[in-house]
C-alpha cells in the first residue's frame, strides 16, 4: 500500500514535468512568426530555429541516458529544470539585444534542459505501476502534456503575437524616441513570459529537491548502447518518434502561416462566431489585434485536440491493443490533411487543427511500444528514442524549404509521408502483446 501511495506521489510531480515542457515547447512556435518578421527571414530560415531547438535532442539524449545512469533519475529532473531556467533566462538578453544568435543559444539551452526531463521521465512513469498499463499510464501523463501544449498558443497570441511587427523601412522611419520605445516593447513582449517561467522553474527544481523519488528498477544496470541497438522494434520506434515529432512540430510551426496564407485572418473577422472566439481568448476587440495573433489563438485547438486525444486515448489503450490505435490515428490524420489541402476558408482550418486530436497518442504509444522488453535497459531504449525526437529539427527546415519553393500545398506531402510510417509502425506491431 504504501509503495503504491510513493508511486502515485510520484506520477503526480512528474506528470507536472510534462505539462511544463509541453508549455514552453510550443510557445517558442509563437516566437516563429515573430522572428520571421523581426529578422526578415524566409520560412527555411524560420524553420532553423526548430532545428536549434530539436537538436538539441539529437545532441543530448544519449549523454543524457548515461547521466541518468550515474546520478539517478532525481538529481537528473533537478538537472535538467536547472538548464532549462537558464535557457529561459537567456531570452532576455537576446530579446534586449535583437541577436538572432542569442536567441538560438536560449532555444538549444532550453531544450538541453527538456531532454533531460525527457529521457529520465518517459521511462519512469512506465514503470511506476503495472506492466500492462504502461501504456496507458504514459498516456495519461502526456495528456498533461498536452494540456500545456493548449494554453501555450493563447499565452503566446496574448503576449508575443500581440502587436504588429514594423518592418525595417518602418523602424528607420521613426525618430529616436519612438524608435527605442518600440525596441522596448518588442523586447518585453518576449521577456516576460519566459522571466515568469524562469520562476515557475525555480519553484518546481526547489520542490524536487525535497520530494522523495522512489528507486525503481537498477538505472546503473548497463551503460552499453550495443544491446539495444540491436533490437529491430526499438529501432523502427525511434524512427516513427522521428517521424511523427517532425510532423507535429511542422503542422505547429507553421500553422499561423498557412492560416495567413489563405486569408483566414479576414474570414475570423466577418464570421461572428469565430471573431466571438478569437476575442473571448485575446480578452479584447481584434479590430486592434495583428492578423497573426487572430489567427493564432486557434493553433491553441490544435493542440486541443492533442490533449483531449490522449485523455480519451489513456481510456482506449486500456481496452483496445495499442498499436492498432496507432495505426487508425495515423490515418485519420493523414485524411484531415488530405481535406485541407483541398479545401478553403474555416474548413481547411478546422481539418488542419483536428490533426492535433489524432497526434494524441502517437508519441507515448510509440515510446512504449518501442521500449517493450528492454528491461534495465530502458534508460538507454529511452536515449534513443529521445534522440530522434530531432525530427523536431530536421522535417520542420524542410517543409519550410519546400514551401518557399512549391507552396503549403505540396510541402504537406512530407508529413503525410511521416503519418504513412507511423501507420506502418501501428500494423508491424498489431498482433504484438506489451509487457513493458
Amino acid at each position: 500500500m504504501n509503495q503504491n501511495k510513493s508511486h502515485r506521489t510520484a506520477f503526480i510531480f512528474l506528470t507536472v514535468l510534462f505539462f511544463l515542457w509541453g508549455f514552453i515547447t510550443v510557445l517558442v512556435d509563437s516566437l516563429i512568426p515573430r522572428l520571421r518578421e523581426v529578422f526578415t527571414l524566409s520560412y527555411f530560415q524560420a524553420g532553423m530555429v526548430q532545428f536549434a531547438f530539436f537538436g538539441a535532442y539529437f545532441l543530448l539524449s544519449i549523454p543524457a541516458g548515461y547521466i541518468l545512469s550515474k546520478i539517478g533519475y532525481k538529481k537528473g529532473i533537478i538537472l535538467g529544470l536547472v538548464t532549462m531556467g537558464i535557457g529561459c533566462l537567456l531570452f532576455y538578453p537576446a530579446a534586449s539585444m535583437r541577436i538572432f544568435g542569442v536567441f538560438m543559444l536560449a532555444y538549444f539551452m532550453l531544450a538541453a534542459g527538456i531532454t533531460v526531463l525527457q529521457v529520465a521521465a518517459n521511462p519512469y512513469v512506465t514503470v511506476l505501476g503495472p506492466e500492462k498499463t504502461a501504456s496507458s499510464r504514459l498516456n495519461l501523463s502526456q495528456a498533461f502534456n498536452s494540456l500545456g501544449t493548449a494554453i501555450a498558443p493563447a499565452i503566446g497570441a496574448l503576449f508575443i503575437l500581440k502587436d504588429r511587427v514594423m518592418t525595417s523601412g518602418e523602424i528607420e522611419a521613426l525618430d529616436n524616441t519612438a524608435r527605442t520605445e518600440y525596441y522596448i516593447n518588442e523586447a518585453s513582449a518576449v521577456q516576460v513570459p519566459f522571466l515568469g517561467i524562469a520562476a515557475f522553474i525555480g519553484i518546481i527544481a526547489l520542490v524536487f529537491v525535497f520530494v522523495n523519488l522512489p528507486k525503481i528498477g537498477d538505472t546503473a544496470a548497463s551503460n552499453d548502447y550495443r544491446g539495444v541497438l540491436k533490437n529491430r522494434n526499438l529501432l523502427l520506434g525511434a524512427l516513427g518518434i522521428f517521424f511523427y515529432v517532425g510532423a507535429e512540430v511542422a503542422l505547429g510551426s507553421y500553422m499561423v502561416n498557412y492560416f495567413l496564407s489563405i486569408d483566414l485572418a479576414e474570414i475570423i473577422k466577418n464570421n461572428s462566431l469565430m471573431r466571438s472566439v478569437a476575442e473571448w481568448i485575446l480578452s479584447s476587440g481584434i479590430s486592434t489585434s495583428s492578423d497573426m495573433a487572430i489567427v493564432g489563438v486557434f493553433v491553441t485547438f490544435y493542440w486541443t485536440g492533442a490533449m483531449i486525444g490522449r485523455f480519451i486515448g489513456s481510456y482506449l489503450t486500456r481496452l483496445i491493443n495499442p498499436a492498432k490505435v496507432l495505426l487508425i490515428f495515423a490515418m485519420l490524420a493523414v485524411s484531415m490533411i488530405v481535406i485541407s489541402a483541398f479545401s478553403t476558408g474555416l474548413v481547411a482550418m478546422w481539418t488542419l487543427i483536428a490533426v492535433g486530436l489524432f497526434n494524441s497518442i502517437m508519441f507515448p504509444t510509440i515510446f512504449s511500444l518501442a521500449l517493450d522488453g528492454l528491461g534495465n535497459d530502458k534508460p538507454q531504449g529511452s536515449g534513443v528514442l529521445c534522440t530522434m525526437i530531432v525530427g523536431g529539427a530536421v522535417i520542420p527546415p524542410a517543409f519550410g524549404f519546400i514551401t518557399d519553393s512549391y507552396g503549403f500545398h505540396i510541402a504537406f506531402l512530407l508529413v503525410i509521408l511521416s503519418y504513412a510510417y507511423i501507420f506502418f509502425y501501428g500494423f508491424r506491431n498489431k498482433s504484438r502483446k506489451v509487457t513493458i
